[in-house]
């Protein structure tokens, strides 16, 4: 493959990226079915550039308000930015395994739009808990915790599809979901880099705070990977982004904790 070809693919692949995790609109590149597997090694990129572009707003809005409403307004910004993305995964999944008995209950569940007291109840929980915990960070670490936060919650997604099969197979689903696009798909060169490049942005903003923010990412990561290996022997997209909501949370429980 010629460097030229290899830097095209890589570009593709990073704005796919950016197309998947954002609603930024972007007309390159054309969709692909494989579009999604190739484009995760990105992932951590594109937390870092949504991080980015929150401890912007972040800096820019601070010295004018008060500091629960900045960091209302700023993970506001968040929300748009990606579409309510991840938190749709983490409603569904907690209605999912809040009200399912079984594997198959939870997946059906899971299929569901609609969402339920479990799932409203997380979603609340979730946007409360972000808020508060930003607006108790030390104002010259906000932004610093803002940019390592977004990059290790996507960064969770690399260890979950590398270990974890989709819950559900093609019989179950005739038309592959997310999840089932990137489960098991992820290389062990994928992995290695992202947790590298992750690991380096997380030490460089943090410094000496950072152990507690990663060892935070990975017991979350730990941890819902097992249970939703116990719950569905595998993983869904949904359960993906509850994952990432839930490592965000814990990166700034971290910082609240210590600082």
């Amino acid at each position: 493959m010629s460097r030229l070809r290899f830097a095209y693919n890589a570009a593709a692949d990073f704005l796919a990226a950016i197309q998947f995790l954002t609603r930024i609109p972007l007309p390159f590149p054309p969709y692909a079915a494989d579009s999604l597997t190739r484009a995760v090694k990105f992932f951590p990129v594109a937390g870092l550039l949504i991080g980015t572009a929150a401890a912007l707003l972040h800096l820019l809005l601070a010295p004018h308000l008060p500091r629960l409403v900045a960091a209302l307004l700023v993970i506001t910004f968040l929300v748009l930015i990606t579409g309510c993305f991840h938190e749709d995964g983490l409603a569904d999944t907690a209605d999912g395994f809040g009200g399912g008995w079984n594997r198959e209950q939870v997946l059906v569940i899971l299929k569901d739009s609609r969402i339920g007291s479990y799932g409203g109840t997380a979603l609340a929980l979730s946007l409360l808990a972000r808020v508060l915990l930003l607006a108790s960070l030390p104002l010259a670490h906000i932004p610093q915790y803002l940019i390592t936060a977004h990059v290790l919650c996507r960064w969770t997604t690399l260890p979950l599809s590398y270990y974890l099969a989709p819950a559900r197979a093609q019989t179950d689903a005739p038309v592959a979901g997310q999840g089932a696009r990137i489960a098991r798909l992820t290389t062990r060169g994928t992995l290695i880099a992202g947790s590298v490049f992750s690991l380096a942005v997380s030490i460089l903003a943090l410094r000496s705070h950072a152990t507690p923010a990663i060892a935070a990412a990975l017991l979350v990561t730990l941890l819902s990977g097992l249970y939703y290996q116990r719950r569905l022997g595998g993983i869904t997209g949904d359960c993906f982004g509850a994952t990432n909501q839930l490592a965000e949370i814990a990166v700034y429980l971290t910082g609240a904790w210590i600082l």
